[in-house]
């Protein structure tokens, strides 16, 4: 049988009469005991708790009068880096660095502290996850030594504290915030009590002092940031490191950034010696060849504001089995799904139903927005009819259900970094702006003109049907 919840004893409001001290729990008129009139008044309940006026660290200023030269960010001299960041590390600022396992966010964040360090800026690396000596060997790896470089191997926030009062760095790195626990907290390291309370002390000790922080964060299997979201909410900046550990490539994405926008990605590559910033990322995503291939398609993609040109892959083979395999690399299955419905039933092209499709991107980049459709579907046609498409040909634009190419944004910064790279074809939506000088240009406004660019057997170009401009 449930139980009805009470208040406690003492939480309870209680009355007494002035006059002979009877107490009761309600409020009466009259005491019953005495029968005065009036007397009956509260006493015993909780205090209401109020704060009182305190004195203020530093008054109030227009927002015209406040000196913005103390916020005037720093660069890292990582250049890719300072491309998400907004220009550098802005002093006071803490920035939470997330990312999978093995991605490389120590060697990362390694390289920025020996590149940031000089002698008017010391650096403090704090390891909450290796030894000293394993950090060391890396940094001889990377050539990340510096004599303004200062390295601890540390898991309690006092010693931290304790560090930073001793080396006075302009900027702290702490690997990871996960590793690191107050000896006055309850709780395990890594608990959602105990990253509160280490992130709350070190965004403290940044803002007094004017030290830039970069914390090292967790990331579940979900790929979400490891503990409290009030985590996210107390830094300034949170960094999203991406990659596939099969793969050269990684991609720094600004999740939230107060101090810039949150449309940049820095391309970075992983080798031997380190990782590497990457200023021109394009030539990871291309396949180079004598001639061209049937089921390959080239597009171009926007990492925030950067564009980039990649390739798009498709095979098709005989099925052995009842149910055709549909696998995708890099692509979303449910886009390529739609991509062969769309062919199939807009496309009239009826080989795919009964065959296994693969279709894949090259360089280990995934392909997310609708701009790569139509790519995707000319690369499906291209291996279902065995048949390659025209060479320096590029695809933009996304494919509806009714099989209409609509327009994407970007097009003109799409069209310029392809032409960049030497491609002089490409299939837009129609009223694509200001195209480059010397690049041919093929608006098609269905499936069916896209579909024109596949040449017959034998021949060489694009039959010119839809509407060119040059």
């Amino acid at each position: 049988m449930a139980v009805a919840r009470t208040k406690s004893a003492k939480d309870r409001p209680s009355y007494r009469c002035t006059e002979c001290g009877w107490t009761t729990v309600k409020w009466l008129g009259r005491c019953p005991e005495c029968q005065a009139w009036g007397t009956v008044e509260e006493y015993g309940a909780p205090a209401v708790r109020t704060t009182a006026v305190g004195r203020v660290s530093t008054p109030a200023l227009p927002i015209g009068q406040i000196d913005v030269r103390t916020a005037t960010a720093r660069s890292t001299g990582v250049d890719e880096l300072d491309r998400v960041l907004g220009g550098g590390l802005v002093p006071g600022a803490v920035v939470l660095v997330a990312g999978e396992p093995g991605v490389g966010k120590s060697t990362l964040l390694l390289d920025v502290a020996a590149k940031a360090a000089d002698s008017e800026h010391r650096t403090l690396y704090v390891t909450g996850e290796e030894s000293a000596s394993q950090v060391r060997l890396r940094a001889d790896r990377i050539k990340a030594i510096d004599d303004n470089l200062y390295l601890a191997a540390e898991t309690d926030l006092s010693a931290v504290l304790g560090h930073l009062d001793a080396v006075k760095p302009s900027l702290l790195i702490l690997d990871s915030v996960q590793t690191v626990a107050s000896p006055e907290i309850d709780g395990a390291p890594g608990g959602m009590a105990q990253v509160r309370e280490v992130a709350g002390a070190l965004i403290r000790v940044s803002k007094e002092r004017g030290m830039s922080t970069l914390l090292v964060g967790h990331v579940t299997k979900d790929g979400a940031i490891a503990g409290p979201r009030l985590l996210e909410h107390l830094v300034d900046v949170v960094l999203s490191f991406e990659g596939d550990r099969h793969a050269r490539l990684r991609l720094v994405r600004g999740v939230k950034n107060r101090y810039g926008t949150t449309d940049e990605v820095g391309c970075f590559e992983l080798h031997d010696e380190g990782i590497v910033g990457l200023a021109d990322p394009s030539g990871l995503f291309l396949t180079r060849r004598d001639e061209p291939v049937p089921g390959t398609c080239l597009t171009v993609t926007l990492e925030g504001r950067r564009p980039l040109v990649a390739e798009v892959q498709a095979l098709t083979v005989d099925s052995q089995i009842p149910s055709p395999r549909r696998t995708t690399s890099g692509l979303e299955t449910s886009r390529v799904s739609m991509m062969l419905a769309v062919l199939e039933q807009r496309g009239r092209i009826s080989a795919l139903g009964k065959r296994d499709i693969y279709s894949a991107t090259v360089g280990g980049v995934k392909l997310s927005e609708p701009a790569a459709d139509l790519a995707i579907a000319l690369a499906l046609a291209s291996a279902a009819s065995d048949t390659p498409l025209p060479t320096n040909l590029v695809a933009i634009g996304e494919v509806g259900l009714a099989g209409e190419v609509r327009r994407v944004t970007g097009v003109q910064r799409r069209l310029a970094e392809a032409h960049r790279l030497g491609f002089t074809h490409a299939l837009v939506p129609t009223d694509p702006g200001k195209i480059p000088a010397g690049m041919k240009v093929t608006e098609v406004a269905d499936m069916g003109a896209a579909l024109s660019v596949l040449p017959r057997r034998g021949r060489a170009e694009a039959p010119q049907e839809g509407k060119d401009r040059r």
